[in-house]
């Protein structure tokens, strides 16, 4: 699974990993954010790659569909249309469901047409609710690898804080440095409703002055909370 990816990174048993952070169509993979805030990992290489998604099983007769959420998410229409009746079970990983669907005959399962392998026919490909479907993973690695060099960079902040133009402010020490911000989402902190911390990519390397003053800045906004630096990472696209 991807927490799982992420543990094992953070506490040194990997070198790397391969993490998804968002899709064009669902957006943002919400069990990625909640890992890294609390690892200790680096992020040291952005990949964007088209999704192609294909129905895969042993014949055209199953009885259930097994993948991970995302990706049914990504394939609802085709699903709701083509099979309406049949089941579908959410699986740590379009993997798991892929290898669900070797072993089982009565399982499809959802993943790239070039997984089909020997045991798998490709039912159906470009499955996908639009042609268009991307995701950004992370490329990740243990702390000591975080490098402040690269056009891009993550943070994740902690206020521990909630007051009025909270949120404002912490913009604000980006745009008075004409800093752009490509991505923010705010995730629950888990220690009370209404306490959130914030993901925060910003068109910058941690080595630049400027971005290095709107931190300084947003650390002292966040006093009483804290922030982490992932690193500083280019951007690679991936086309197949």
């Amino acid at each position: 699974s991807v927490s799982a990816i992420i543990s094992v990174v953070g506490d040194n048993q990997y070198q790397r990993g391969v993490v998804p952070i968002e899709n064009s169509i669902e957006g943002s993979v919400t069990e990625t954010l909640d890992a890294i805030a609390e690892a200790e990992i680096a992020v040291t290489n952005e990949i964007i790659t088209p999704i192609r998604h294909a129905l895969l099983a042993q014949s055209p007769e199953f009885e259930r569909i097994a993948s991970h959420s995302q990706a049914l998410a990504q394939c609802r229409s085709y699903l709701e249309r083509e099979y309406p009746d049949t089941g579908l079970e959410a699986v740590a990983s379009t993997a798991q469901g892929v290898e669900q669907a070797r072993a089982d005959g009565s399982v499809a399962g959802i993943g790239h047409p070039d997984n089909a392998g020997e045991i798998l026919s490709v039912i159906a490909e470009d499955i996908q609710d639009q042609s268009s479907n991307s995701t950004r993973f992370f490329v990740i690695a243990p702390r000591s690898e975080r490098d402040p060099a690269g056009g891009k960079s993550t943070v994740v902040v902690y206020p521990n804080a909630n007051y009025p133009g909270l949120l404002l402010e912490l913009l604000e020490a980006f745009a008075e440095r004409d800093i752009n911000l490509s991505r923010i989402e705010s995730r629950p902190s888990g220690n009370r409703l209404g306490d959130y911390l914030f993901h925060i990519d910003f068109d910058a390397g941690l080595y630049e002055e400027r971005a290095q003053a709107a931190l300084e800045q947003i650390e002292s906004i966040a006093a009483d909370g804290w922030i982490k630096r992932l690193g500083s990472y280019d951007r690679q696209h991936v086309l197949y």
